[in-house]
């Protein structure tokens, strides 16, 4: 029996609800990269950014293959950066009360990397 569209779409962004599986895709947007690469920039433990690519690589988002000692990551499709510029370009939209993250979306820079999974909460009262 077939998935209906609409939940496989809240599939994919679900899959996408995480901020190191967003890091990840941002950064392969300039193409294939190692693991070793990938940890240096994103600044979590490698067990967490693992279990980050694995679950990307399920969902079809990412693919991966060894290139000699190292496993590389990339893009499975174009798509997938069309899809993140789609996102910037809607929280360029709806976040004009945020001037802070609207003047870096507008600088069109990286974003600082992703917290580490385990690392303090920044939500109010916590």
């Amino acid at each position: 029996m077939s998935v209906p569209l609409y939940q496989a779409k809240a599939e994919l962004f679900r899959t996408l609800g995480h901020p190191v599986r967003i890091r990840v895709l941002e950064l392969l947007q300039d193409g294939p990269k190692p693991v070793r690469d990938l940890l240096a920039v994103i600044e979590v433990e490698p067990s967490n950014l693992s279990q980050q690519l694995a679950v990307l690589r399920r969902a079809g988002l990412v693919t991966s293959y060894r290139a000699g000692p190292l496993v590389m990551y990339s893009l499975s499709t174009p798509d997938v950066a069309d899809l993140l510029a789609a996102g910037r370009r809607i929280l360029g939209t709806v976040l004009t009360d945020r001037d802070a993250l609207l003047d870096e979306l507008r600088a069109d820079t990286a974003p600082d990397p992703a917290p580490a999974a385990n690392g303090p909460s920044t939500r109010p009262g916590r």
